[in-house]
């Protein structure tokens, strides 16, 4: 039953037994394997994406190649593009692409909207990840327009590391998840390793001073 997969989604463990009973009846549950896309720009959006587990990376690619890491989708976790796009009846602007494997209930158009008329729970549910995640997006623009780089860098590596002193990620990578130009992030980890805080390995960087880092990311908060 695809209803069994609702215990992965924590906001949706007292749904209504007949809401229940709609996404049982007319959802589907899609596996997809890691660098598979889920949507891509242009495409039409006739179903409501909710990700049981896996993470999935929603970006944004300008006509110059140019590419911004929007936001990711992580185990219970809906799409609020995929939700603008349901309520607006508008195509995807951006693609997903998948991080790691990923299981996901898929709801078509006309349960989704059946869902959100019917289910208080369920709709709580689509409006509270959307008001968040339009948040986070809110941030993201504030950081790009007015942020500064290093502090931001500082962040993010702290982020992606969290518990290791490591990460493979090239340049190039960083700079989508930042929104700024390859050539900038270079210079600035460069910086970074000038100063002794990180050591720059092929396709590899590794935080020798985690409390300088995170003095840094710090300021942002200020």
């Amino acid at each position: 039953m695809n209803s069994d997969l609702l215990g992965r989604f924590p906001a949706l463990r007292n749904l209504e037994n007949p809401a229940i009973g709609i996404l049982d009846q007319s959802s589907r549950v899609v596996r997809l394997p890691p660098g598979a896309k889920a949507f891509e720009s242009g495409m039409q959006c006739d179903n409501y994406l909710m990700v049981a587990s896996g993470r999935i990376r929603v970006q944004q690619v300008s006509e110059s190649g140019r590419e911004i890491v929007l936001y990711r989708i992580g185990d219970g976790e809906s799409c609020v593009l995929t939700t603008a796009c349901l309520l607006a009846h508008e195509r995807y602007s951006a693609e997903a692409i998948t991080e790691t494997e990923v299981s996901a209930l898929v709801v078509p158009r006309i349960s989704f909207e059946r869902l959100v008329a019917e289910s208080q729970r369920f709709r709580d549910f689509v409006f509270m990840a959307y008001a968040s995640r339009i948040t986070d997006l809110m941030l993201l623009v504030e950081d790009i327009a007015f942020g500064h780089i290093d502090i931001r860098l500082a962040q993010r590596l702290l982020e992606l590391t969290d518990r290791v002193d490591s990460l493979s990620l090239t340049h190039h990578e960083l700079s989508v998840e930042l929104g700024t130009a390859r050539e900038v992030i270079s210079r600035q980890l460069k910086e970074f390793e000038r100063r002794g805080w990180i050591r720059l390995e092929r396709g590899r960087i590794v935080i020798r001073d985690r409390g300088a880092v995170s003095n840094l990311a710090g300021l942002r908060q200020l």
